[in-house]
């Protein structure tokens, strides 16, 4: 019973860390036409990214390879200046 407790406010928790990383990740493409924007979006996102594996809510390789892909973005966007 008690494992039952605690299992439903860690899920309750890990959703809405995700939540916040998939709105964070919307944030980030909507952000494309301006750079500037698109980088403060992107380590907030980052940062997020750092919070959830410290929560425990994803692996720290998933992660790693998400702001690998973020940081690739928002080159790819400062280049095109």
């Amino acid at each position: 019973m008690k494992r039952m407790r605690s299992d439903a406010k860690k899920e309750a928790r890990n959703q809405a860390t995700l939540s916040k990383l998939r709105t964070l990740n919307k944030k980030l493409t909507q952000a494309a036409a301006e750079p500037a924007k698109a980088k403060t979006v992107a380590s907030e996102l980052v940062s997020a990214y750092d919070k959830a594996v410290t929560s425990g809510a994803i692996p720290r390789g998933r992660a790693d390879r998400r702001k690998s892909r973020i940081a690739h973005f928002v080159a790819k966007l400062s280049k095109k200046k």
